[in-house]
């Protein structure tokens, strides 16, 4: 007897820890890192129920900083401007491994198949890639040019099919195509395509890399379905007959907008935002919005394309609808409105406000206002579901 009521003890024993553990699981489809950028900190949250699940700091510099994610969703990489490339855990809440690679890092990607990371670099300039596990150095890509061999700032670094990174020499008039297929970097160089190149996007399908063209106006396309065919000029002299203002923010390429027909881009130092025949990359209108765009980013669905302006006019976001092509929306989240995410399947949208120290929440289809969440001068919000997209 004695015997059976062990053995029923000790059965209910182990359920009852089976059920405790499994409190303690979770996914990470619903999980996202908020950059903290003047205290060196991120906020990791969830969208579900808007909320902030814990805080980690000692990241560094994250005045320009990005994020990407392993292929698991649970580790994420975060590129700061002191040259840091920090590996956190989301679900621990905890730093796997930082190093410092560089003196000056604007942003990073991940490989196709989330065995490598690269980070572009300012200074000295140059691709670094490293082991997206161990962190430890897999090649060094110096960016030199020209018959001093000086070195450029790379820009537009983003990850393309086939184990490449493509990125942007914006010192050099560059783009540089990295095939890593067969373990180490085979470079192929594009020349004089256009003065500085000062970002660069890839299209959610992987075949094109666009960049845009401060030195000028106008935008490139690399085809990497026929990268032998070399890169083709698109967008010559779209601001022709107006005047071009002074920049106070660089726009953003990467959190483009593309919908079934059209591209919808930032135009350089004009309150325009451009938008392309995606079949044939001709100009066809350009929308006159509230400033100078940063980024034009389309909901998932690309029904909707929202819009935040650089400084001074950066307390603004407006919404264009892409069927009519007219703003119907003009929203204030807060002063410095920095960044935009949506979720995975669109019915939110996160803002950040740097200088209102808040992240309002929006719902995509009202435009209320769901919540809004303190955070200490926050700027860039990825979610976790970018690690299953080219290109972010």
């Amino acid at each position: 007897m004695m015997a059976f009521i062990k053995v029923v003890l000790l059965t209910t024993f182990a359920a009852v820890m089976v059920g405790c553990s499994s409190t303690n699981l979770r996914g990470t489809g619903d999980l996202g890192v908020v950059i903290e950028r003047a205290s060196g900190s991120v906020q990791i949250v969830e969208t579900t129920n808007r909320t902030v699940l814990s805080r980690v700091t000692g990241l560094g510099d994250l005045s320009h900083a990005s994020v990407v994610y392993s292929r698991d969703e649970r580790y994420a990489y975060i590129f700061g401007r002191d040259g840091g490339l920090t590996k956190i855990d989301i679900l621990t809440s905890k730093i796997v491994k930082r190093i410092i690679q560089s003196g000056n890092s604007i942003g990073g990607a991940i490989s196709q198949n989330g065995k490598q990371v690269a980070v572009s670099n300012y200074q000295p300039g140059g691709v670094k890639i490293f082991d997206s596990n161990t962190l430890e150095l897999v090649a060094d890509i110096p960016a030199t040019y020209g018959s001093a061999n000086k070195q450029s700032k790379v820009v537009g670094l983003v990850d393309a099919p086939g184990q490449r990174f493509v990125f942007s020499l914006y010192d050099a008039d560059e783009i540089w195509l990295a095939d890593l297929s067969s373990g180490k970097p085979v470079i192929t160089k594009y020349k004089n395509i256009g003065r500085q190149p000062y970002d660069g996007l890839i299209t959610p399908d992987g075949r094109y890399y666009i960049a845009g063209l401060f030195g000028e106006d106008g935008l490139v396309v690399l085809d990497l379905w026929h990268p032998k065919k070399g890169v083709k000029r698109i967008l010559d002299n779209y601001g022709r007959g107006s005047k071009k203002m002074p920049v106070y923010k660089m726009p953003h390429l990467e959190g483009w907008a593309m919908t079934e027909d059209y591209a919808f881009l930032p135009a350089v130092g004009r309150n325009t935002v451009l938008v392309v025949n995606r079949h044939n990359w001709k100009h066809l209108m350009s929308i006159p919005v509230h400033g100078q765009p940063v980024f034009v980013m389309a909901r998932p669905d690309g029904r909707q394309v929202w819009v935040n302006f650089a400084y001074p006019r950066n307390d603004t976001v407006q919404v264009i609808d892409t069927e009519k092509m007219e703003i119907i929306k003009v929203l204030k989240p807060g002063k410095a409105v920095l960044h935009m995410e949506f979720t995975p399947r669109g019915e939110q949208v996160w803002v950040s406000a740097r200088d209102a120290g808040k992240i309002t929440v929006y719902d995509t289809e009202n435009f209320n206002s769901i919540t809004t969440l303190p955070m200490n001068k926050p700027s860039g919000i990825f979610f976790t579901h970018r690690a299953h997209r080219i290109g972010l």
